[in-house]
């Protein structure tokens, strides 16, 4: 296992869509690998292939004792239940808003053999779930802020020591949201 680099907001491959996983080989499982030592050693809930520079759809996650991973994962809701909390992310480090999520998903993909999978998460692991799918879609969860607290957070990130102003900030929507950006 590698702790690899995490890539950070304004590096563009975070806003690409990311390739479904065809190939279920030792590559790929030496990639779930380091995306869980990764994001132990960053201390994150949830990592993406793309945060780590690769365009696959697959990410790792530990959250509340459920570890694992999910490979080319698709999100269905169960119901209109929303939740609004704090999130962040490791590529846009140290900063947090609260972000409005769906209380419950179930996601559906295969593990790192092919083999069909299902997760069926709420609150915290929901939230994570919804987080690193949109990562898979070239989507940042400061995309699904209202107007006024994505202005606020790009105050902020602009503000921060790590921001690459060679990489002007993009905003785009997840295909995963039902009403467009949520607020």
């Amino acid at each position: 296992m590698t702790v690899q680099p995490i890539r950070l907001f304004g590096d563009p491959v975070l806003r690409s869509p990311a390739d479904p996983v065809v190939d279920f080989d030792k590559e790929l499982r030496q990639l779930i690998e380091d995306l869980t030592e990764t994001m132990h050693e960053q201390s994150g809930a949830g990592l993406a292939a793309p945060q780590i520079g690769v365009g696959l759809r697959v990410f790792a996650f530990e959250v509340e004792d459920v570890v694992g991973h999910l490979v080319n994962p698709v999100l269905e809701f169960p119901d209109e239940e929303d939740q609004e909390g704090p999130e962040g992310c490791l590529s846009i480090p140290g900063l947090y808003f609260d972000t409005k999520r769906r209380q419950n998903v179930v996601a559906k993909g295969l593990n790192s053999y092919g083999d069909p999978v299902q997760l069926v998460g709420s609150g915290l692991l929901a939230r994570c779930v919804q987080h690193e799918t949109d990562h898979l879609d070239g989507v940042l969860f400061v995309d699904r802020l209202d107007r006024d607290a994505r202005k606020e957070a790009m105050k902020a990130i602009r503000a921060a020591d790590w921001y690459d102003t060679a990489h002007p900030p993009v905003v785009k929507v997840s295909p995963h949201s039902t009403r467009g950006i949520l607020g």
